[in-house]
């Protein structure tokens, strides 16, 4: 591949990749340890959470599978995960790889990174729950997801799809 051809050729800031990094293995970590309540301040003030698949996303089809808009949106989801919803007891497990950084401008970042996530029931049943990529503008310095668009592999979603990806 030709120099310039590859937009992800460039040099990496350490601290940067790190950080971005960083951001990512916490949100997880919330959710897979049942800190519902922090996910929406993962978020800045208006940020944007959306799932969709990648089969909608290479089409440029915008129904997405959830979409969630600001903080106060993203709180209602998880207040109603947790008296509203009713939903068999489950957890998940995350894997990541392949994070990518380039920056965006001095005060945004984009991130595309790999996701596994695996569902735990409560008998102890562990399946692959979803695959995909996560691509991210992050808000500098804040470390804050402006927008989370988390594509998903299949098409075919459970609808257990009741805890954030």
């Amino acid at each position: 591949m030709k120099s310039g051809s590859d937009p992800y050729a460039s040099p990496v800031d350490v601290a940067l990749q790190l950080a971005v990094e960083r951001l990512h293995s916490r949100y997880v970590h919330a959710l897979d340890t049942d800190q519902l309540e922090a996910w929406p301040d993962f978020f800045t003030e208006n940020g944007r959470y959306r799932i969709t698949t990648a089969e909608n996303e290479a089409r440029g089809l915008p129904l997405p599978v959830l979409y969630a808009e600001g903080r106060a949106m993203l709180n209602d989801r998880i207040a109603s995960l947790r008296h509203a919803n009713i939903y068999e007891p489950q957890r998940y497990r995350h894997m990541l790889s392949a994070v990518l950084v380039e920056p965006e401008s001095k005060t945004t970042v984009k991130s595309i990174a790999n996701f596994l996530v695996v569902r735990i029931m409560e008998n102890g049943e562990a399946m692959l729950f979803a695959s995909g990529r996560y691509v991210d503008r992050i808000v500098l310095p804040e470390m804050r997801y402006e927008e989370r668009v988390v594509i998903c592999d299949s098409r075919r979603f459970d609808t257990l799809l009741a805890i954030p990806l």
